[in-house]
């Protein structure tokens, strides 16, 4: 009489017909999860099958059908529905629902704000990871006139490490002052120059300071790369000071045919303010003596550790 033998799976691998209905299954409770979640997401803004369609762009019979958990659905729909819901498509698709809707709404707001918001949130959330990037980087920012040159150079001697003007660097690049510069490429030819000569520059150096225009902050992708990758220092002082200044280094063009210059000064000082506050530290220069505001510059670099002598 003839045996039969009833053939196994070797250990560990599972028939061919029960991974199908695995895999069959798994799909399944995917589409249902994405149903319920639309469902709920679309419950909460108060919102219509009609009106999400409107939003989205699927079809309102594509959403009863997907809301009831019968139809597959393409990634690129999936997206248009989840940016209607206001909602990470990972939270559509993710295998727990982990985000509540205030956490939600968070990330939502952080991945449509600008880069210099988003390096704030990141300075507060994880201070250490950005100070590593920024490495011994000092940028001093403020208004034409606030001593941006001249401390500077002093505080970089005294320091050890190189100074660096980024008009100058964006100058050797152009082969043309920037006056030239503007005047031929427009004020747009100029802020590019000036963002891919930031980039070089720190890309390819880790310890120095730097001094940037006072018109920086104009350009917010290029402000937010100098709050993130630069320990910030706003040299900040009165308008009479800041026209003082570029009087006595022999520029007198503030004034020249401009009887309106101090008001327009001051109007431009009031408009940066905000974007200037931003850097992490202040320093008043007003009514100082260059020694005494060097000195309360390497002070606080020294203080806090954001440079350290060779």
């Amino acid at each position: 009489m003839k045996t039969v033998r009833k053939k196994t799976s070797p250990v560990g691998i599972k028939p061919v017909r029960a991974v199908d209905e695995e895999s069959v299954a798994s799909v399944k409770a995917l589409i249902n999860q994405v149903a319920e979640r639309v469902y709920a997401a679309r419950k909460a803004k108060r919102l219509s099958r009609r009106e999400l369609s409107e939003l989205s762009g699927v079809s309102p019979r594509y959403l009863v059908r997907l809301e009831g958990g019968e139809g597959n659905i393409s990634i690129g729909l999936l997206q248009r529905i989840a940016v209607a819901l206001e909602r990470p498509i990972e939270w559509l698709v993710g295998a727990d629902d982990a985000l509540s809707d205030e956490l939600t709404r968070l990330v939502l707001r952080y991945r449509n704000a600008d880069s210099a918001t988003r390096t704030s949130v990141l300075s507060l959330l994880d201070p250490e990871q950005l100070r590593q990037r920024k490495a011994e980087r000092v940028c001093l920012i403020g208004l034409r006139g606030a001593g941006k040159s001249t401390l500077g150079s002093r505080l970089s001697q005294v320091m050890d490490l190189p100074f660096i003007e980024l008009n100058q660097e964006i100058e050797h690049s152009a082969g043309m002052p920037v006056g030239e510069v503007i005047a031929m490429y427009g004020e747009e030819g100029y802020r590019k120059l000036e963002a891919d000569t930031l980039k070089d520059i720190i890309t390819t150096r880790e310890r120095f300071i730097l001094a940037v225009a006072g018109g920086v902050v104009e350009d917010a992708n290029t402000f937010a790369k100098v709050l993130g990758r630069f320990h910030t220092v706003w040299l900040k002082a009165e308008p009479d000071d800041h026209m003082e200044r570029v009087r006595a280094q022999g520029d007198l063009r503030p004034m020249a045919g401009n009887p309106q210059a101090m008001e327009k000064l001051r109007e431009i000082l009031a408009a940066r303010e905000s974007r200037y506050r931003q850097a992490e530290y202040h320093l008043d220069t007003s009514g100082k003596t260059i020694d005494a505001t060097l000195a309360e510059l390497k002070s606080l670099v020294s203080t806090y550790g954001i440079l350290k002598p060779k």
